[in-house]
């Protein structure tokens, strides 16, 4: 149902986000908060499937307590209240005389972008960060705009490190033209690359034909021989023919003024060796001590206190984490719903070591 909902929606999406009316951009507005919302419930869902494929592989029996007929009552309550708001906002489309357009609108789900959450507080990545910093106002002379992969497992924190990055004052005084393009993991070919740089550059919708020297002719009018950084988030292609034909040429070659740089964010070592021409910045797992600090933030929040038993419970679970980011937020935030101290040790189980440490390329998280 829901996704039937959305793909009723996505369909007279474009034509929303091109109208000039107030109450159909203020819900337009709405629907992007909703569509995180279903997110955050489905973030829920992976990590109860995760949760059961650990007790299955460790072999746990009645020592754990089957939590499967609560969170199915919570789950499907949380997704029934989603599904209510869109429901809601879908009769308010009908009433604007919305249409379908031909273009395809992008994906409601799992878009990354440039902003920063004001109140996010980024915990033990500031060494990473002036590293990366230095590196792109890097001033030698280079001939070609250089490219900078930022590598490592998902659920480090690639994407937030290059947000924090890219928004950092001295990043956004150096480059004269600044954007953040995701990646379409289905999508990294030329010309749908290309048209969305345009549209960053333009701050419009390119609707020119796919044509490649059509979008090379419009890309040396709107960036020409202007000081630019590139963010490509999320590379999921490991064809080194689709970057080496054409994008590099275009990219590297043909526009950008010196010191233009393309940061690339991947969890693929082969990404990184096909588009790389600097060094890749492998990202580390967090230390022991902004572990704690990370998972601290998040989990004793919503009332619930760092009381000497429940600190001594987060602490085995933190271990476990080993340093990842992702798996010390998720945790985090749902043990800040949760008082008692034998609700936080039903996740003492051995092989959450090794799930977590395991480079889960197929787990379907943005970083």
């Amino acid at each position: 149902m829901l996704e039937r909902q959305l793909l009723a929606v996505q369909k007279r999406l474009v034509d929303a986000e091109d109208s000039s009316e107030a109450a159909v951009k203020r819900w337009t507005k709405d629907l992007k908060a909703v569509a995180y919302e279903a997110e955050h419930v489905l973030d829920v869902f992976q990590y109860e499937a995760l949760r059961r494929q650990a007790r299955r592989t460790a072999g746990c029996s009645g020592h754990v307590r089957d939590k499967s007929p609560l969170f199915r009552y919570k789950g499907s309550r949380k997704l029934k209240k989603v599904l209510q708001k869109i429901n809601v906002l879908v009769e308010e489309m009908n009433k604007f005389g919305l249409v379908e357009r031909k273009e395809p609108p992008q994906a409601v789900f799992r878009q990354t972008h440039s902003a920063l959450d004001d109140s996010a507080v980024i915990i033990g990545r500031e060494k990473d960060k002036e590293a990366v910093i230095k590196m792109l106002l890097d001033q030698r002379e280079r001939p070609n705009v250089q490219v900078l992969p930022i590598t490592g497992m998902g659920g480090l924190g690639k994407t937030t490190l290059a947000k924090v990055v890219y928004n950092d004052h001295r990043v956004q005084k150096h480059f004269e033209l600044k954007m953040w393009c995701s990646v379409p993991q289905a999508k990294f070919d030329t010309c749908s690359v290309l048209k969305s740089i345009l549209e960053l550059v333009r701050k419009g919708r390119c609707d020119l034909p796919d044509t490649i020297e059509l979008l090379k002719e419009r890309l040396h009018e709107d960036i020409g021989r202007k000081r630019y950084l590139l963010i490509l988030d999320d590379v999921w292609n490991e064809e080194e023919q689709k970057w080496e034909d054409d994008l590099k040429t275009l990219l590297c070659s043909s526009v950008g003024g010196p010191g233009s740089r393309i940061v690339v964010t991947s969890r693929s070592q082969q990404v990184a060796s096909i588009m790389g021409t600097l060094p890749p910045y492998e990202l580390s797992c967090l230390s022991e001590d902004d572990s704690w600090k990370l998972f601290s933030q998040k989990a004793f929040s919503n009332g619930v206190q760092a009381k000497p038993e429940l600190v001594t419970a987060s602490k085995s679970i933190v271990n476990k984490c080993k340093g990842l980011p992702l798996a010390l937020k998720t945790i985090g935030g749902l043990m800040s719903s949760k008082q008692q101290v034998h609700e936080w040790d039903a996740l003492q189980i051995p092989i959450w070591a090794l799930l977590i440490a395991a480079d889960m390329k197929s787990y379907p998280y943005s970083n």
